[in-house]
C-alpha cells in the first residue's frame, strides 16, 4: 500500500541551502574516492578512440530511442533560459555520446559530465528551488536525466540510483510520458546511475538538432525481450495542511519471445503539487 501523507515543505534560507549542497557534494566525492581505493565499482567511461569495428557491432541493434523538445514555451519563464538550456545540454552530452557501458560497469551522469561551471561554458538555465522556478548555472540538464531514464527503463540495464523532484510543478498539458517517469539531477549527489549486469555491452548515442534532444541505446547483440512501462495507482490527495500531493507507481513489464510477461516495480513517486489539481481539466474545457 502506498504511503500518501507528505509533510508541509519547510523553507530554507539561501545560506542553509548552499551549505547543505556543498556538504552532500563533498560526501559524494569521498564516496567516489573510496570506490576507487576499494574497487567497489567499475565505472563506465567515454573512450574517445573506440576501435572502428565497434560502431558496426552496435549499429543494427537498437534497444530503444526517444526524443524530447528542447525549447518549450513555459508560462513565466524567460526564453533566454530555454536557449541557454540547449547550450548546457550540448556541453553535457559531449561527455556521454558514444559511451559504451560494458559488462559489470556502472554508468553515472555526473561521474562523466563533471561539475557544470561558467568556466566550462555553462550558462544560466532553468532550475527548481524548493518547488519554485529559478535560474542557475547549468540549468536544464535535468532534461538529459529524464531522457536517459526513459531509455534505460526500456532496457535490461538495472537502474541503481534515481531521484525526482519532490514537487510537481507543471500540469499535464501535452504530457507524453507518465508523471514521474524521469530523473532529476543536481551535481553530484543527485545522480542517475545504471548497472550493466547482462552479458552484452551497450552504447549510448545522444545528439541535438534545432528542435529536439535525441537519444538512442544500442546493444552489441539483438535484444529478444521487449520492455514497456505502466503507470499504476495514480492518486491526487489533499494533505492535512491544505496542499495537494500526487502519487503513482511505475512498473517495468518485460515480454519474452514466447509472449510470457514478468514485471517489477521501477519507481514510486510522491510529490507536492504546485498548481491547482484540476487546472488541466479547466484548460481542456476552454479549448
Amino acid at each position: 500500500m502506498m504511503k500518501t501523507e507528505i509533510s508541509e515543505p519547510r523553507k530554507r534560507g539561501d545560506l542553509r541551502q548552499m551549505v547543505g549542497r556543498e556538504y552532500y557534494i563533498a560526501r559524494r566525492a569521498l564516496e567516489w574516492r573510496m570506490d576507487a581505493l576499494l574497487g567497489r565499482k567499475k565505472w563506465a567511461q567515454l573512450v574517445k578512440s573506440e576501435p572502428e569495428s565497434s560502431g558496426g557491432k552496435f549499429s543494427e541493434n537498437v534497444v530503444f530511442e526517444h526524443s524530447s523538445v528542447v525549447l518549450r514555451e513555459l508560462a513565466g519563464v524567460d526564453r533566454y533560459l530555454q536557449v541557454n538550456k540547449r547550450r548546457n545540454l550540448e556541453l553535457a552530452i559531449e561527455h556521454l555520446n558514444e559511451m559504451v557501458i560494458r559488462q559489470g560497469e556502472t554508468f553515472s551522469i555526473w561521474k562523466n559530465v563533471g561539475r557544470p561551471t561558467r568556466r566550462k561554458g555553462y550558462l544560466e538555465g532553468l532550475v527548481l528551488k524548493q518547488g519554485r522556478l529559478s535560474s542557475g548555472v547549468g540549468g536544464g540538464i535535468c532534461q538529459l536525466g529524464n531522457l536517459l531514464f526513459w531509455m534505460f527503463a526500456h532496457s535490461p540495464l538495472l537502474i541503481t540510483q534515481r531521484y525526482r523532484h519532490g514537487f510537481d510543478v507543471f500540469p499535464d498539458v501535452n504530457r507524453t510520458v507518465p508523471f514521474g517517469a524521469g530523473a532529476t539531477l543536481a551535481y553530484n549527489y543527485i545522480d542517475l546511475q545504471v548497472l550493466n549486469e547482462t552479458v552484452d555491452d551497450y552504447k549510448l548515442e545522444l545528439w541535438l538538432d534545432d528542435e529536439f534532444l535525441h537519444g538512442r541505446l544500442l546493444c552489441e547483440s539483438p535484444i529478444e525481450n521487449k520492455y514497456r512501462l505502466e503507470e499504476r495507482n495514480h492518486l491526487i490527495r489533499q494533505q492535512f495542511w491544505g496542499g495537494y500531493s500526487r502519487h503513482n507507481e511505475i512498473f517495468q513489464v518485460m515480454t519474452d519471445p514466447e509472449g510470457n510477461e514478468s514485471e517489477r516495480l521501477l519507481v514510486k513517486n510522491d510529490a507536492i503539487m504546485m498548481y491547482a489539481p484540476l487546472l488541466e481539466d479547466r484548460q481542456n474545457s476552454e479549448e
